[in-house]
């Protein structure tokens, strides 16, 4: 198979091998740096694709110097912390690239974040500035924080130089902070340095040969770590980044269509929605070599029939995106989950018991992080820095740390590392990190909420969802509807749970701490509901229910019940569509899903669009369809509807 990367060897049979990292001196260069000279080689070259939007090296480079050099203006440099609210979109490129050639750092936030949590971000992070777009500033609060709209400031903007501005960036200064999910109740922010990330991007370049003619892709979420590794590594090489659209993004089957149509060579996809993409139907040959994936742990092995090579990737924020990578073979045994491969350059992976000794091989211990990519740390959060990065008990640099991930693992014969689980309960749904405390902490200020708990189920293998199980206080009357709406003001989607568990008490071990053991899965006998559970009238009705149900694992769903209420989310959606498509012959775009997420309102839209193609066919084919195809004739399309 074509296109294999040359993988980092750091990682070597013998364990005192496993704690020896290369030395070596990394040069005094900076990603916006790299990126300017990139510009001046190749200025007419593509650099960002977005739909029919296209954007060269050129001017890519000079709309990023004149937001630079207003930023300038306004106090930014090193160790500035600026905000950056933008959706995915060329224009998110030129605000990061701008901040970064300014020597400031960027705090990406996102744009379908609630405000609450938005505000609280740029207040924790003290940023003085934030570059967004005129549609989202009504979601923060301006008072302390002077705003750039890269739309309605443009002509301000256009008037600064085009010349690239004075580097002032070393390798310790800050490049970006990424705030992710905190057991306090609020999210922190992680500080990466340009050391980190230069690290990533010179290791990236060279593991997956990376040239100009690459065409790479931007689908993560703007405040996911991994928008950077989608970036840097392609435009300081001269390659082109395409941005699928936001419905495209989600839909396995039209995303491994617009992958092939767009030439794309490599892409980097969450764990799900890679598992999602690699069980389709591929041609060969296609211009994709490489499948990146990561921020979960992989359960499948590719097919063999795959005509692309699959390349597993681990790593915390706190360590710059990515630790270790391997390829995944589809000859290798498939009784275990692939392994998350060995250290990439320049990075150290410990596995280390409670006294901090390294276990033997094929012994599990808690995994530690050292090297080029470790974070300086938590934003504002000294002792969490203090907790989480200790004092390097096997190197003799001044001030080496490492980063107790909390992660368990083990070093198989091959050299290679074993993702386990976890030490404690943080959770990963769908590639995001969640501390489940934060969402308890929000569930236990709701008046009616005596004290909850938050955990990951997987009663379904390669299916986790989030749950809530909640005792109410006495008397209190509780609603699904009102607690996501109360959640929603502080929490993103993606942590509000899929099912709210309603318990008399919740169980406890002999020490006092909850059962975990003990609590029941969701069912129809425990999980909160609101209201009366309408029952579906048509038999169009019953399959769109009974295909809901299904998918969200529960045993009815009423005729009026939300789909995201129930704890449906996109990806699940679009399974949804696609066995909507499968029974009933109508193809559904994802967004309307959106717009009508029950039953009722689902079986009108097919209904419509079943109504639309026998319009488009002659009377005999129509009753033909109508008679022979029993998922579509639901009593109500018959004969002497069509004839009306």
């Amino acid at each position: 198979m074509t296109g294999v990367p040359a993988l980092s060897k750091n990682s070597q049979l013998l364990p005192v091998e496993y704690y020896t990292a290369q030395q070596e001196h990394l040069q005094r260069r900076s990603v916006p740096l790299l990126i300017e000279k990139q510009a001046e080689a190749t200025p007419e070259a593509i650099a960002l694709v977005a739909g029919h939007e296209r954007l060269s090296y050129h001017e890519l480079n000079r709309r990023a110097n004149q937001l630079a050099h207003y930023l300038r203006t306004l106090g930014v440099g090193p160790e500035t912390l600026v905000g950056c609210c933008i959706d995915r979109s060329l224009d998110l490129v030129v605000a990061l690239l701008g901040i970064l050639k300014a020597g400031g750092a960027y705090v990406p936030l996102d744009p379908t974040y609630p405000p609450e949590r938005l505000s609280f971000m740029l207040k924790d992070a003290q940023t003085p500035v934030l570059v967004t777009k005129h549609d989202l500033i009504s979601s923060f609060d301006p008072q302390h924080t002077h705003s750039i709209c890269l739309d309605t400031d443009a002509e301000m903007l256009a008037q600064q130089k085009e010349t690239a501005p004075v580097s002032m960036i070393n390798l310790h200064h800050l490049a970006y902070v990424i705030y992710t999910s905190g057991s306090t109740g609020q999210p922190k922010g992680v500080q990466i340095t340009h050391k980190g990330l230069l690290n990533l991007v010179r290791w990236h370049r060279r593991a997956f040969a990376v040239t100009a003619a690459d065409r790479a892709t931007q689908l993560t979420s703007p405040a996911f770590d991994a928008t950077g590794w989608e970036l840097w590594p392609y435009l300081t090489l001269g390659a082109r980044i395409y941005f699928p659209d936001e419905e495209t993004r989600v839909t396995p089957t039209a995303l491994r269509d617009w992958l092939i149509e767009q030439d794309i060579t490599i892409t980097f996809l969450p764990t799900l929605l890679a598992e999602s993409v690699m069980a389709l139907d591929w041609p060969s040959p296609i211009s994709l070599r490489l499948l990146l994936t990561g921020a979960d742990k992989l359960q499948h092995y590719p097919s063999s029939a795959l005509p692309f090579t699959l390349v597993n990737n681990y790593g915390p924020t706190e360590a710059t995106v990515v630790t270790t990578s391997g390829i995944v073979s589809p000859t290798e045994r498939s009784d275990t989950p692939p392994s998350i491969g060995r250290p990439i350059d320049h990075a150290q992976t410990y596995i280390l018991d409670d006294c901090l000794q390294p276990v033997p091989i094929g012994t599990p211990g808690e995994l530690y992080i050292g090297g080029a990519g470790l974070a300086r740390g938590y934003h504002n959060r000294p002792e969490l820095t203090a907790e989480k990065f200790i004092a390097h008990p096997f190197s003799k640099e001044p001030g080496a740390r490492l980063y107790k991930t909390g992660d368990l693992a083990r070093f198989l014969p091959n050299g290679q590392l074993a993702f386990l689980g976890r030490t404690d309960h943080q959770i990963k749904i769908r590639g995001f990190r969640i501390e489940p405390d934060e969402i308890v902490s929000r569930l236990n200020s709701h008046s009616a909420i005596k004290m909850s708990f938050v955990m990951a189920r997987e009663d379904t293998p390669g299916d986790k969802r989030l749950v809530a199980y909640i005792v109410s206080a006495e008397g209190a009357s509780l609603s699904v509807s009102n607690l996501r709406a109360t959640l929603s003001v502080h929490l993103p989607d993606y942590m509000l749970p899929t099912a709210f568990v309603l318990l008399a008490t919740l169980p406890t071990t002999p020490n006092g701490k909850v059962d975990r053991d003990a609590l029941p899965a969701p069912d129809t006998s425990n999980t909160l509901r609101d209201g009366v559970i309408a029952e579906p009238r048509t038999p169009i009705e019953e399959k769109i229910a009974a295909i809901i149900a299904r998918l969200l694992e529960i045993e009815r769903v009423g005729s009026d019940e939300n789909f995201f209420m129930l704890g449906g989310h996109s990806l699940l959606g679009t399974q949804v569509i696609a066995h909507i498509a499968e029974t009933f012959g109508v193809d559904l775009p994802l967004r309307v899903l959106f717009d009508a997420p029950t039953v009722r309102s689902l079986s009108a839209e097919i209904e419509r669009l079943i109504l639309l193609k026998l319009q488009a066919l002659s009377d005999e084919d129509a009753l033909h369809m109508l008679t022979s195809a029993p998922n579509i004739n639901n009593g109500r399309l018959s004969e002497e509807t069509y004839t009306h």
